[in-house]
């Protein structure tokens, strides 16, 4: 099978001018490319990059594959930005792997996520929207909430915008904050109560019966009184965290911790993988987002260093998603 795979490359050209440093954290790597071709040639297949934007459009035109593994992020700061190489191919008849567009839409927008999580049945945090029109929450809205908060740009992933400075204990101190995500990211800004308690990030794959491949729980090397994962963590995070999978939880919690996965994975309408984040507060878990694209670096991705902790290679990974995807397409 001609396998074509989509991504949003990071440049490495780029030179920070007024945009954030974490302009490009999204953006994958060519060690991400270079394990993904090495797998899918080795159970057979042609591989080919396609890349993303104009370029990708006129090889799929000029010669489209059987098949394209997606995990292209987009540019810019549109909430829809993830759905657009899938929107294009469900246009162009292509079969491809992961979410379809409206899922990748509705789960970079975080809010959306919440409210249909929690339609579903599934615990969140306690939240307000600043829109770009709002000056200030108003006092209404934030006596809604218990400080210290956490504020984060509504349409991001990877972390981006989530630094420490994010986790706000006063309300006198919100401007400086809400100015400078505005500033940086020019998009709504979710603004949460903080919950304490352990942080969790679940694996799961599959389609008509989604199976959890296990739970990861990072646990902060230096006790903490309010750990962020923020992005300061993730780039740090040999130095930062460890990971632990399975947990070192009660067999009650990680079961619900699994249900509630699945929940979400459902309520969103996940295809193929996803990775679902928690907090564990209080003994009961609160969805914070999904990730229907998440990282396959072969090293430091949160899924593949799950996945490794459960006793599967990088190739089993990526095997089992292209298996779920080619199934679910017909062509397995």
């Amino acid at each position: 099978m001609r396998i074509g795979i989509t991504c949003t490359l990071k440049d490495s050209s780029w030179r920070r001018t007024q945009e954030p440093d974490d302009l490009q954290e999204e953006f994958d790597s060519p060690e991400t490319v270079d394990a993904l071709m090495n797998v899918f040639r080795a159970l057979g297949h042609d591989v080919e990059l396609l890349g993303d934007g104009r370029a990708m459009l006129e090889r799929l035109l000029a010669a489209p594959p059987d098949f394209v593994f997606n995990f292209a992020e987009g540019r810019g700061v549109s909430r829809s930005r993830e759905a657009w190489v899938p929107g294009l191919l469900e246009m162009l008849g292509i079969p491809f792997s992961g979410s379809d567009p409206l899922t990748l839409a509705v789960t970079l927008d975080k809010p959306v996520a919440k409210t249909l999580v929690a339609a579903a049945g599934v615990a969140v945090p306690a939240g307000i929207v600043l829109s770009p029109a709002d000056a200030m929450p108003r006092p209404a809205d934030l006596a809604a909430l218990r400080f210290p908060v956490l504020l984060k740009p509504a349409w991001e992933g990877s972390s981006k915008g989530i630094r420490h400075r994010c986790l706000v204990h006063r309300p006198e101190e919100l401007a400086d904050v809400v100015d400078s995500l505005r500033r940086d990211y020019r998009q709504p800004l979710l603004i949460e109560s903080f919950l304490d308690g352990e942080e969790l990030t679940v694996g799961v794959i599959g389609n008509d019966h989604p199976a959890v491949i296990g739970i990861l729980r990072v646990v902060p090397l230096r006790p903490t009184e309010h750990f962020v994962y923020s992005l300061e963590v993730k780039r740090d995070y040999l130095n930062q965290v460890r990971y632990e999978s399975p947990p070192q939880l009660p067999a009650a919690i990680l079961e619900e911790v699994n249900r509630q996965a699945l929940a979400a994975y459902r309520a969103l309408g996940c295809r193929d993988a996803a990775r679902v984040d928690f907090r564990l507060h209080q003994g009961v878990p609160h969805f914070l987002e999904v990730n229907p694209l998440p990282g396959i670096h072969p090293v430091t991705s949160d899924l593949v260093i799950l996945a490794r902790l459960n006793g599967w290679s990088y190739e089993q990974l990526i095997g089992r998603i292209l298996e779920q995807a080619l199934t679910r397409c017909g062509l397995a």
